[in-house]
């Protein structure tokens, strides 16, 4: 059996910054209120005419993470897009990046766990590597959510906390001297409490041409929907039992991590996390504050910063963990190559 690592790493992110204050002459809310609740300070919107979507997002992540890992678009064997959000309701925006590489006709796959999203992708990615299946594969997390959100009183809650961007690695194999890679990745879902955090519409049995048809100014099915206490409540439990699920799977103890990479969901979250787990502020990568929530874009954003910041280096353990809807949760462990 092969081993994976993570060769390459970029992100991409809408020019457009959208502050607490802009958020405030749109709907009742301040930036005291939002830093307190939720950490975030700013986040990024895609404008009209910018030409950015979910698909072209990931393209320009991808494209960095290939040139980080000295490598071209011909060298990849396979492409997996993480999303909530894609171009279309289908086809899905992996497809789409294949076409925009201009690469040849390789195999896509379209992940839908939401913010556990990018673990899910790679812990795709590690196991076709480690098969001998495919030698360079491209994992992509993109979100466009400014397009989508309740920008009244009604939405607020839900609305203040997503921003729009991408991130993407390069899984490739591992070399006979390398050591390390992606030692282990740990997978969990909890279908019972879907609704909680959720975009109920359109779904196969309530179209859009239905709604529209309706025609219920009322009708907020198609606005994300979060149950918020009842969220951070599970979030908290899960990501702590994931993190230590990974830790004893491969022998380690929290003070063994040089970076935890959590999903940005919340910043009160991840400070609660670090506070459980005895990590200081130099174990803990958060990103939040300028970018919000991205969804299945946050984990690859907030890696590919880190390394850029030099937070990432040879020989780390890399700790990425993440919650969201489904509810689904996920992490994976990395010895740093």
């Amino acid at each position: 059996m092969y081993r994976s690592k993570i060769s390459g790493i970029g992100h991409y992110l809408p020019k457009h910054i959208v502050t607490n204050h802009d958020l405030a002459k749109w709907m009742t809310t301040s930036d005291e209120w939002i830093v307190e609740r939720t950490g975030i300070k700013e986040r990024r919107y895609v404008q009209k005419g910018d030409g950015d979507t979910p698909s072209t997002m990931g393209t320009k992540a991808a494209l960095m993470a290939l040139e980080n890992a000295g490598l071209s678009a011909g060298d990849v064997d396979f492409i997996i897009f993480a999303t909530l959000s894609p171009d279309y309701y289908f086809p899905g925006p992996g497809v789409m990046v294949q076409d925009q590489l201009g690469i040849r006709e390789i195999g896509a796959l379209d992940v839908r766990n939401q913010c556990s999203g990018f673990v899910y992708a790679l812990s795709v990615a590690d196991q076709y590597i480690k098969t001998g299946m495919y030698r360079n594969i491209l994992v992509i997390g993109s979100e466009l959510h400014s397009g989508g959100l309740d920008f009244t009183d009604r939405g607020r809650n839900v609305s203040v906390i997503f921003g729009d961007g991408a991130g993407a690695v390069v899984v490739s194999r591992a070399g006979e001297d390398e050591k390390g890679g992606i030692l282990s990745t740990h997978l969990h879902s909890e279908g019972k409490y879907a609704r909680e955090l959720a975009v109920i519409n359109p779904n196969t049995s309530h179209w859009v041409s239905e709604i529209l048809r309706e025609n219920n100014p009322d009708d907020v099915s198609f606005y994300p929907y979060m149950n918020g206490n009842f969220v951070f409540k599970h979030a908290v439990v899960r990501f702590a039992e994931v993190i230590e699920e990974a830790l004893n799977a491969n022998d380690y103890k929290p003070e063994d991590i040089d970076l935890l990479i959590p999903h940005q969901a919340n910043l009160r979250i991840s400070q609660y996390i670090q506070q459980k787990m005895g990590l200081s502020d130099a174990q803990v990568y958060n990103n939040i504050m300028r970018y919000g929530n991205t969804t299945a874009a946050s984990i690859p954003i907030a890696m590919s910063e880190a390394w850029q910041e030099g937070k990432i280096k040879s020989g780390n353990l890399i700790c990425l963990a993440a919650f969201g809807s489904g509810f689904t949760w996920a992490s994976a462990l990395i010895k740093w190559i």
